[in-house]
């Protein structure tokens, strides 16, 4: 299947002023392996800036390992990433927030003995002084932590959780969001929440999203663009709507 680009772009700009429907992240024939085992295999994609680029397939295609090495966490083999043109590949891993790159890994990690409004606070240390105003701006997105500002983290539910995280990540105001199945064990309504809120911020903000699932239902139904991993490799790369009405390729790759 033809590489396609062509789902419709959001009138705003990303928050570096990069224009909406250009690429804002590049990886070109990416190849990382854990000693003898080949995690990815010359992997090469785009992300645009002001659209949600799903990343999908079965456990075990890739699909962590390629956003642990788009943000330095794992050192490629070979390839290289670019971040709005900047070579990022042997880039430090601290250095990433300054560039304009959040990472929100699998497993919303929050510091359990911190109240959320703590959690927060500790976020913001990477990118400096963070004003009450965008503080502000995260709980008005999540109301749900709002309530829970005062609590300490391990009270919250998984949903809470990874609100918290999410809007830990968003304190760095990042030009583009590297979000590792955050729908991993939610109620298919938080889920959608979730995925309402993305759509949202990109929509109506320039945000950039390169999401990891392997709910590949939900992540279709909110992303522009969908590329495919398996066994290290990109299988194909299209429109999410295109994707989602290719019913061969959903059976063979996506398990819907």
């Amino acid at each position: 299947m033809a590489e396609n680009h062509g789902a419709t772009a959001v009138s705003a700009a990303g928050k570096s002023g990069t224009a909406a429907g250009t690429r804002l992240l590049e990886v070109e024939n990416l190849t990382s392996a854990y000693g003898p085992v080949r995690a990815l295999d010359g992997v090469s994609l785009s992300a645009e800036a002001g659209r949600i680029t799903a990343v999908l397939g079965a456990n075990g295609a890739g699909k962590t390992t390629l956003l642990r090495t788009i943000s330095g966490l794992v050192r490629p083999v070979s390839g290289t990433v670019l971040l709005d043109g900047q070579d990022i590949t042997k880039a430090p891993v601290e250095s990433m927030v300054g560039k304009g790159m959040a990472h929100v890994p699998e497993g919303r990690g929050v510091i359990a003995e911190l109240t959320v409004d703590e959690n927060l606070r500790v976020g913001s240390l990477f990118r400096g002084k963070v004003g009450k105003g965008e503080f502000d701006r995260v709980y008005d997105l999540f109301p749900r932590i709002a309530e829970r500002k005062n609590n300490a983290a391990h009270t919250l539910s998984g949903g809470e959780r990874q609100m918290l995280v999410i809007g830990r990540a968003l304190l760095a105001q990042p030009r583009i969001l590297l979000l590792d199945e955050p729908s991993l064990g939610l109620a298919p309504r938080i889920v959608a929440q979730i995925f309402g809120l993305l759509r949202q911020l990109v929509d109506s903000e320039g945000l950039s999203v390169l999401l990891v699932e392997q709910n590949a239902r939900s992540a279709l139904s909110v992303a522009d663009v969908g590329v495919v991993l398996n066994l290290g490799r990109v299988v194909v790369t299209d429109s999410a709507s295109t994707l989602m009405g290719d019913e061969d390729l959903r059976h063979a790759y996506l398990g819907f």
